[in-house]
């Protein structure tokens, strides 16, 4: 009689991770890439938002999603009512691991944590104290910067977008502090789609500029007010922000409404169609606060993809990236008739216009979030 002995097999429990942003999930590349390349870890990841009146209950993702549906959309009222659910939530709900992306999900986060003795990891997206829309609201502005300077010196866990604001936290709370830069995906489909770019430009040269936080002092009004001098030229305003009513407004100021499209967030398969015929990407902030300062936006990275030249404001990090690789301009002033007179200039030397897109070629493959993905790794490889 054969003795038959059962092979034992080992189930490794997943570590299930939670992302917690206040935004709507949809057009958040940054977190969707680190939930993305978590889930490929190992991870059983679970990513938490808002969802808007109108949105479906679901969207298309490989890893878990959640979004609450909330009585109030802004301000105060906005942040009270989503930290208390968010605290809630992350109460209720058993997770092994906290990533709280920005200030504005960090006290949820720390407070549950610590209630439950598991490890958290905060991920700055900006130089949050900093931001325009908190300079000009000095007692909302006090609010975060306390929560700010009562938990980021317990942190162990942070990294941010660029080494600049990486070494203004170090300064500040004597705190390790990584960077995982919000790099493009290789952008798997470089051809140009001939029949929208006839659609839409035809024999005309294109700008774009894009973005979710297409807000207050990014420089899209005074682009939009050049658009009046740039000669036979379109631009293509692609996202979302709070002076996108203000855009509008001027588009029919100026009677520039088959000049100017603005519109809405797209998919960002979609939205790259666009970037990809466009003879120039813009990225103008002002130099009016820390935050914009020591920024690098994410639409620099996707125009790199793309490989379209930039057009940037004379701002401390994204100008350096442009100039050592020669891969556009830099404008000193961002005032409407400065922009128009640059770009017509630069439109015109197409020599240089083709030598700088060329630059782009190698720039793409270098910075690209595949690659930038492997540091992501070494961070949370000690979680597994």
């Amino acid at each position: 009689m054969f003795k038959y002995k059962k092979d034992k097999v080992a189930f490794v429990k997943k570590k299930k991770i939670v992302l917690s942003v206040t935004n709507d999930l949809v057009s958040d590349q940054r977190v969707h890439k680190i939930a993305t390349s978590l889930k490929g870890m190992g991870f059983e990841v679970t990513l938490l938002g808002r969802r808007f009146k109108g949105q479906g209950k679901t969207i298309d993702r490989t890893y878990n999603t959640y979004r609450f549906k909330l009585l109030f959309n802004k301000k105060v009222w906005f942040y009270a009512e989503y930290n208390l659910r968010l605290f809630l939530f992350l109460l209720f709900h058993n997770f092994d691991l906290y990533l709280a992306n920005d200030l504005d999900t960090l006290l949820p986060n720390y407070l549950v944590s610590k209630l439950k003795g598991r490890n958290l990891i905060y991920d700055s997206h900006e130089y949050f104290t900093e931001v325009p829309e908190l300079i000009s609201r000095p007692q909302i502005r006090a609010v975060w910067l306390a929560i700010e300077q009562y938990i980021f010196p317990k942190l162990k866990t942070v990294y941010t977008v660029n080494e600049s604001i990486a070494e203004i936290y170090k300064a500040k709370y004597n705190v390790e502090v990584k960077v995982i830069r919000n790099i493009a995906p290789r952008l798997k489909n470089k051809e140009i789609d001939q029949e929208l770019s006839d659609k839409i430009k035809g024999e005309s040269s294109m700008l774009i500029m894009q973005g979710a936080g297409i807000n207050i002092d990014r420089g899209a009004e005074e682009l939009v007010t050049a658009m009046q001098w740039i000669k036979n030229t379109i631009l293509y305003i692609i996202g979302s922000g709070d002076v996108f009513y203000k855009l509008k407004d001027l588009v029919l100021k100026y009677n520039l409404k088959d000049r100017v499209f603005i519109l809405d967030k797209l998919p960002y398969e979609e939205l790259m169609e666009y970037t990809k015929i466009a003879d120039l990407g813009i990225s103008i902030d002002k130099g009016t606060n820390p935050n914009y300062e020591n920024s690098l936006p994410n639409k620099v990275f996707d125009y790199i993809q793309a490989q379209i030249p930039l057009l940037v404001s004379n701002r401390k990090v994204v100008s350096a990236l442009v100039k050592k690789n020669d891969i556009g301009w830099v404008i000193e002033t961002v005032e409407p008739k400065n922009i128009a007179d640059r770009i017509n200039k630069i439109l015109e030397e197409k020599t240089l216009l083709k030598r700088r897109k060329e630059n782009l070629i190698d720039l793409a493959e270098k910075f690209s979030w595949e690659k930038e993905e492997l540091r992501l790794k070494e961070i949370y490889r000690q979680f597994l």
